[in-house]
């Protein structure tokens, strides 16, 4: 499965502004791959249902062990809020162990920029992982 596209959550209002978070997660090992796919449609099913997601993206990687997401959200707080709440709590907890790598980035963008491209969300995940904080 190469890539889910992005999915609009709901809608904004045209002025306004998004918090969006990309990743690049990577496990440990390619037996590990199953496991982790299915978990992250298990918390994609969660973002379609998510009070203040606008909108996600996922790009999977099997064999080269590596999965990428993008979702853009109506404030830091509702971002949170989806990652503190189930399942996506749980598993993030469960698949810690088998996680080789993990970068995440944030910003802000105006909403007229949705969906926000890949190849933005790329070069801000290279730059974060150049930088290292």
């Amino acid at each position: 499965m190469p890539t889910l596209r992005w999915t609009t959550v709901s809608t904004p209002a045209p002025d306004a502004e998004t918090f969006v978070m990309a990743s690049r997660l990577e496990v440990r090992s390619l037996k590990d791959v199953p496991r982790f796919f299915l978990q992250s449609l298990s918390a994609w099913k969660q973002v379609s249902g998510a009070p203040g997601a606008y909108g996600a993206s996922l790009i999977a990687q099997p064999l080269k062990r590596t999965f990428w997401t993008l979702s853009a959200w109506e404030n830091k707080d509702a971002l949170y809020t989806y990652a503190r709440t189930e399942p996506h709590r749980s598993i993030m907890n469960g698949l810690r162990p088998t996680m080789k790598d993990s970068v995440f980035t944030f910003w802000q963008a105006p909403v007229a920029d949705l969906p926000i491209d890949w190849s933005e969300a790329r070069r801000r995940l290279a730059e974060q992982a150049r930088s290292g904080s």
